[in-house]
């Protein structure tokens, strides 16, 4: 039986792409790969095979695509943008290494391949408003760079070799599940876990620092979305802009506001900000409209109640906040 292979299924993304496959396809069906078991149990991502694998290890990943007869694998094994700052060697060998292995095991079995991209592709000459599908691509992170370096990669197998290799442009993602992992976005989540606990929160942005977010659910979506279209639609093979909505550090306090009013936040901008400033305010996605019939369910206000409602009910169920 053919089965699906989920790399860095321990991060923000895996665990809960994990959860919606073994919900689609069985848990048994669904091998979840990381550097280390899944920290605690989790529902469905604690049903399924797990594999103890880097994925820099091209002999040890093949051996799990092979014993598990894998068919598709979402490769998303990645260090993200401030990390990839600090460790900007170990960034390009995991994101880049990584991803060479995954579509050379591809290609040799015709396996399909999810790969997930970022607007860190984008840079400082990139259009900031409704930045297009096409455009000037000058990352200014290594994050960035072995982004688009890998956008290049995927195509690059797709035209020379025919591999069915697809992939997204994701924006700053937010969940309540599983704990950011070292991205420039991750301060929603801190602000809003800060809110939920009633506490005051510190951002390490400029308040009007806007950049395109997305709320988790949206984006397993929008990943299983493109992974189900028939393949002779897609006009794009580096990968898509996919969009949901922009907002700055001062727009979400105002929205967390409307359900904690006496939420406060303060501003002490860091290296992050830097990064951020390279960024786009806001992405043109009609591309993945027009191809697959994209389209968000979550805006700022709904994601905001959905959070806040998830992340309270999470704090009375650790005991760690009082009725």
């Amino acid at each position: 039986m053919s089965r699906i292979l989920v790399t860095g299924a321990n991060g923000q993304i895996g665990s809960e792409l994990v959860d919606v496959l073994r919900s689609r396809h069985g848990a048994s069906r669904v091998v979840r790969l990381d550097l280390q078991p899944p920290p605690s149990p989790d529902g469905h991502s604690a049903s399924g095979p797990f594999e103890v694998v880097d994925v820099r290890d091209r002999d040890a990943l093949a051996d799990v695509i092979g014993r598990h007869e894998v068919d598709t694998i979402y490769h998303l094994a990645s260090l993200l943008s401030a990390t990839g700052e600090q460790h900007p060697d170990r960034a390009w060998d995991v994101n880049l290494g990584g991803l060479k292995n995954v579509l050379d095991l591809a290609r040799q079995h015709h396996l399909q391949v999810f790969w997930p991209s970022s607007i860190a592709v984008f840079g400082p000459s990139t259009p900031k408003t409704d930045t297009p599908q096409n455009t000037v691509l000058d990352p200014a992170t290594m994050y960035g760079v072995t982004k688009r370096s890998g956008e290049m990669l995927c195509q690059y197998y797709h035209r020379r070799y025919g591999l069915d290799v697809r992939s997204l442009r994701y924006p700053g993602l937010v969940s309540h599940k599983t704990a950011p992992g070292g991205g420039t976005t991750d301060y929603a989540v801190d602000m809003l876990k800060a809110a939920a606990e009633s506490e005051p929160y510190t951002c390490f942005l400029e308040p009007d620092a806007q950049l395109p977010m997305m709320y988790m659910p949206d984006a397993i979506r929008a990943t299983l979305a493109l992974m189900d279209a028939d393949g002779t639609a897609l006009s794009v093979r580096d990968s898509y802009n996919v969009a949901a909505f922009s907002f700055a550090p001062q727009d979400l306090v105002a929205a967390i506001q409307r359900h904690r009013p006496a939420f406060g936040c303060t501003y002490a901008p860091d290296e992050r900000q830097r990064i951020a400033d390279a960024w786009p305010s806001s992405v043109d996605d009609s591309t993945a409209r027009d191809d697959w019939n994209w389209a968000p369910e979550y805006n700022l206000d709904a994601m905001t109640e959905d959070m806040l409602s998830h992340l309270r009910e999470g704090e009375r169920e650790s005991g760690s906040v009082g009725a």
